[in-house]
């Protein structure tokens, strides 16, 4: 079956067509091949002692399911393994979550709270953890930003000749700029220069800047015009820069722990993609505009399982990912890689649960003022 048949048959959510005797079996098949990796027989399921249904029924069952397409057979002789409409319903439908015990949580709020005070660390560091929590492949992402604008200028004075600028970025992030000028600038200067920047550069991208605009600034700052243009360049080389973003992924080797990926050809492509970044990086980032299957809100976590992902190669892997908000702005993402044939309680209450205590921690320091990411462009000598 192409992945094109697959995601057609995909069935998207609960739509009433499974009676709950469906549903007990279906969750049953998918429970059990999760944690053995086998085909599911009806023996199994009749001795397990959980179904109090004879094994014909059972077979009966299985068969309609697999008619309907949320099951498949390997082999005449075999039982059913989940299709990915089989894994999609469960996800949607009839998955337990994991439930992580306060004590869990703590401890990894503690272990997000010591790397606080860098973006790149705490991802950093929550990558880990989903790794050695999940037993997949984990992945962090710094997503790809346009050119940013200022939302707030502030100009503060360090001595006769020497300031601060200091952005606030739309996005809430704060970039900070040391100006040294060759003549005395006094406060009065600097509180005019402030309020012309907050009136007239508040909003604006870098290639929005124009040379009238320029000059109006140094015409109503008269005899102080000198120190309009290093802060302006200041500005502009702020607001001109784009990120690209970055993926970092870690624990790949534990790929290799799934018969899914014993297969040399497909682990060797799987290898190159994860090396080459860009298709991640593209799908988390937003920039594919991927259709979500449906159940998943934009905010939370995000589940693409076989053929569902955009990224080809992955058609035989699940992602399973959320974004990181810091004071209702996306700045990065959590998830991890693994077989379709994942333990989806477990990985998405996990995932859920890292990428909660580490937006609670990032909110923390930044209502104490700890967290902020400055960034000093050095000295500018006006």
């Amino acid at each position: 079956m192409s992945a094109k048949e697959k995601g057609e048959r995909t069935v998207r959510q609960d739509d009433g067509s499974l009676s709950e005797r469906k549903k007990l079996i279906l969750k049953a098949i998918v429970d059990a091949h999760i944690e053995n990796g086998e085909p599911v027989g009806s023996k199994y399921l009749t001795q397990t002692g959980k179904f109090p249904y004879s094994s014909a029924t059972i077979r009966n069952e299985m068969a309609e399911l697999e008619a309907m397409g949320y099951l498949e057979q390997p082999h005449t002789s075999a039982g059913r393994v989940p299709s990915e409409a089989g894994y999609r319903f469960y996800v949607d439908s009839l998955v337990e979550r994991y439930r992580m015990r306060g004590a869990e949580a703590e401890r990894l709020k503690e272990a997000l709270r010591a790397k606080q005070a860098e973006i790149d660390s705490i991802l950093d560091t929550a990558m880990r953890l989903a790794a050695s929590m999940t037993n997949y492949t984990a992945l962090a992402v710094r997503p790809r930003i346009a050119a940013m604008s200022v939302k707030k200028y502030e100009l503060i004075p360090v001595d006769s000749t020497s300031l601060v600028l200091v952005m606030v970025t739309a996005g809430g992030a704060v970039r900070t700029q040391n100006i040294v000028s060759q003549r005395p600038v006094p406060e009065e200067a600097l509180k005019k220069l402030c309020a012309l920047l907050n009136m007239r550069l508040t909003g604006i991208t870098g290639d929005q800047f124009t040379l009238p605009l320029l000059m109006q600034i140094e015409s109503a700052m008269a005899e102080y015009a000198f120190l309009v243009d290093p802060v302006v360049k200041c500005i502009c080389q702020t607001i001109s820069t784009a990120s690209g973003g970055d993926l970092k992924i870690d624990g790949v080797n534990r790929l290799l722990s799934y018969p899914e990926f014993y297969d040399i050809g497909r682990l060797r492509e799987m290898l190159e993609m994860l090396e080459r970044k860009e298709d991640l990086l593209q799908l988390i980032s937003g920039d594919t505009a991927p259709m979500m299957p449906s159940g998943q809100p934009e905010d939370g976590v995000h589940v693409y399982i076989g053929s569902e992902n955009p990224v080809i190669i992955m058609d035989n892997s699940t992602l399973v990912f959320k974004p990181v908000v810091k004071q209702g702005r996306n700045i990065g993402a959590i998830g991890v890689i693994g077989p379709t044939r994942m333990n989806y309680g477990k990985v998405i209450s996990t995932i859920d649960g890292i990428t909660n205590s580490l937006s609670d921690v990032l909110e923390e320091s930044a209502e104490s003022g700890e967290g902020k990411t400055l960034k000093d462009g050095g000295s500018t000598e006006v």
